[in-house]
């Protein structure tokens, strides 16, 4: 109802519409809710082409016991503090280990160990037996990463972690990989797919993007990831393309579970490999053969085998 939080079946209904390729007022009206919610529930939870109702409600379940936690009065626990000091060194050592800076790996590692999630340069400068200058620089350059963020306390600063930390340097290296893909794709075509170095620079490229897909499948669960390769399975036992509501008949399955299951083999077609799902402008749904794991070069000399024999 308008003016309530937005229940799990709501979000289901929300991801059933997308998919289904509804706009956000069409969703809002099936689901009850004022446009304005539906769109900032999907924006919140990463957008029309990857918003999954399970894990935006994960994601709120989250955020209503952070701000539980930081109205909960503070407590003190019953910790080993040589065992804490141990971990905390470790942990700064496999900090080091990926290419942080030693003082900046220290200070990161101590907010990290830290109940309260943050310090002040004074407070961080006792703990680490170090000048401020020290705390001054290492902060600088975690701040420049983005990932802890200054917050004022009266004429002091304080320095927290940021919660999104880990979320970003996934972001970050999946962005990454995908560039290489992108650019031994592109390097692929100029040198031509079937010389040496174009076939080189396209198998690196599907290497990359296969890396880039198993990334982000990081996200389903194994339920949502059986589904989808239930799904896949009912396709190919079809043998022709099925509507969302031809399948869930087939199925005995809700609409919604349906359509999330597309969603994820469709968005992340690792699930599925070495098939793959498509659909077409009707929207019935068909499974192929992935191409991508044979090169340009491989596929050519294949189709002439046949030729050779003959």
């Amino acid at each position: 109802m308008p003016g309530s939080r937005l229940t799990e079946e709501d979000r289901r209904q929300i991801a059933a519409g997308l998919v289904a390729g509804l706009d956000y007022a069409q969703i809002a009206r099936q689901v009850g809710r004022p446009t304005s919610t539906v769109t900032r529930e999907v924006a919140r939870n990463g957008g029309p082409g990857s918003y999954r109702a399970h894990l935006a409600q994960r994601a709120t379940r989250r955020r209503a016991r952070r701000r539980i936690a930081t109205t909960a009065p503070t407590t003190a626990f019953e910790r080993d503090d040589e065992a804490v000091r141990e971990f905390a060194a470790e942990f700064a050592a496999m900090l080091v280990d990926s290419g942080l800076p030693r003082m900046a790996a220290h200070v990161l590692a101590s907010l990290f160990t830290s109940d309260a999630g943050g310090a002040t340069a004074a407070d961080l400068a006792q703990r680490l037996r170090v000048s401020p200058a020290s705390i001054s620089k290492a902060v600088t350059y975690l701040a420049g990463l983005g990932v802890i963020r200054r917050t004022r306390e009266g004429r002091r600063e304080r320095y927290c972690v940021d919660d999104t930390v880990w979320f970003q340097a996934w972001t970050d290296s999946a962005r990454a990989t995908n560039r290489w893909a992108r650019t031994a794709e592109r390097g692929a075509e100029i040198f031509g797919a079937t010389t040496p170095v174009g076939e080189r620079l396209e198998q690196m490229g599907l290497l990359f993007a296969r890396l880039g897909r198993a990334t982000a499948a990081g996200d389903v669960d194994v339920t949502a990831g059986e589904h989808a390769l239930v799904v896949v399975a009912a396709l190919v036992h079809a043998g022709t393309a099925l509507t969302p509501r031809q399948l869930a008949a087939g199925l005995d399955w809700p609409l919604d579970r349906v359509a999330s299951a597309l969603h994820d083999a469709e968005r992340l077609p690792e699930l599925t490999d070495p098939v793959q799902v498509r659909h077409d402008e009707a929207g019935a749904w068909s499974v192929i053969a992935r191409s991508d794991r044979l090169s340009t070069a491989q596929r050519r000399r294949l189709a002439d085998e046949p030729k050779k024999s003959r």
